[in-house]
């Protein structure tokens, strides 16, 4: 048991510096990725290529002086930052980022806890995450911010019928609510050659999820809560110091766990060429697919203009949403008749 509890103990650390981490990067990508598409220099000054401007953006946040609004709640307006960061952090620990290595003579699964029903805690976090942004809106009180929060709170609460409603095409295909399960089930090819992903079974409810984490993470051009031409930032226009970066590191941390999530249900999780006989691979495989797809959702970022906000409810409800019905009730169809 003390064993155990150590190797919990170590993943968990090692797991939170990764992401951490990961998060100071993503915003350094983002820039580059933004210079590439619009032809213009990133950020290249500090450090080589610019590597190390992250630190200074962190070291910035740091010595930034720390505002509170005078007619704030203050309680509310304190714990709004922690209520948003804490689910994205959560959220981690259920998905499987590779197979089992062997370490020091000992047999180490790559996810830091395995639960029957992961899929499920991780939907139940993602949910709370809108009670940070709501909270921050309402606390600060500022116009522009509850404006923010509330629509935060309509469009998440619009697009996770449509995220979950695709995930149920996975669930039907895999038979079980285990994350672990899920990877595993797609291991193998067809054919000798075309790797057993959900994606080539589930294009449609890829396509669903991938738009809807687009607006669960408040991504452009989902942006609305934020959206700096009308709401000059949204929610967290009355924030500053290290409770803005909270913000942002919450954010980043929803989008990394949304496409591990991707990942793990649509692209095989772990599995690739050369797992079996090297399973480091697996880890590989994992990060690389996960790159790509956040690749992607900053690619879309610096090409598509911010929806209207009626533009961005009529996609969720009147065509997400019913397009991922068909998708539950033809694969459930497709799969009652070949049985």
């Amino acid at each position: 048991m003390t064993s155990l509890l150590l190797e919990w103990l170590v993943k968990i650390a090692v797991v939170f510096a990764v992401l951490i981490t990961s998060v100071a990067y993503l915003s350094y990508m983002e820039r580059r990725v933004a210079g590439w598409i619009q032809i213009r220099v990133g950020p290249n000054r500090v450090g080589p290529f610019g590597l190390l401007q992250p630190l200074a953006d962190g070291l910035k946040f740091i010595f930034k002086e720390d505002i509170i609004p005078i007619k704030a709640n203050k309680l509310l307006y304190l714990a709004a930052p922690a209520a948003a960061i804490v689910p994205a952090l959560m959220t981690f620990i259920v998905i499987p980022y590779g197979s089992e290595i062997v370490l020091f003579g000992k047999q180490i699964a790559l996810h830091v806890t395995r639960i029957n029903v992961g899929l499920l805690y991780l939907l139940g976090l993602a949910s709370l995450s809108v009670y940070g942004i709501v909270l921050a809106g309402w606390s600060s009180n500022n116009k522009y911010s509850l404006m923010g929060g509330l629509r935060a709170s309509a469009q998440m609460i619009s697009y996770e019928l449509s995220l979950g409603m695709a995930i149920i095409g996975v669930l039907v295909l895999s038979g079980s609510l285990d994350l672990v399960n899920i990877a595993q089930s797609q291991s193998g090819y067809w054919f000798g050659f075309l790797p057993r992903w959900n994606i080539f079974l589930q294009p449609v409810g890829f396509i669903i999820f991938y738009i809807a984490a687009l607006a669960e993470t408040n991504r452009v051009p989902f942006d609305l809560p934020e959206a700096e031409a009308e709401l000059v930032a949204g929610y967290f226009t009355e924030y500053s110091s290290m409770k803005f970066a909270m913000f942002f590191m919450s954010e980043y941390l929803n989008l990394i766990t949304s496409c591990s999530l991707a990942v793990t249900l649509y692209f095989g999780g772990w599995n690739g060429p050369g797992v079996n006989s090297h399973p480091w691979l697996s880890l590989v495989y994992f990060l690389v697919k996960v790159f790509l797809l956040i690749f992607l959702f900053m690619w879309i970022r610096f090409t598509l203009p911010r929806f209207r906000y009626d533009q961005l409810m009529w996609l969720g409800w009147k065509f997400l949403l019913p397009l991922a019905i068909v998708n539950v009730v033809v694969t459930s169809t497709v799969l009652l008749l070949a049985s």
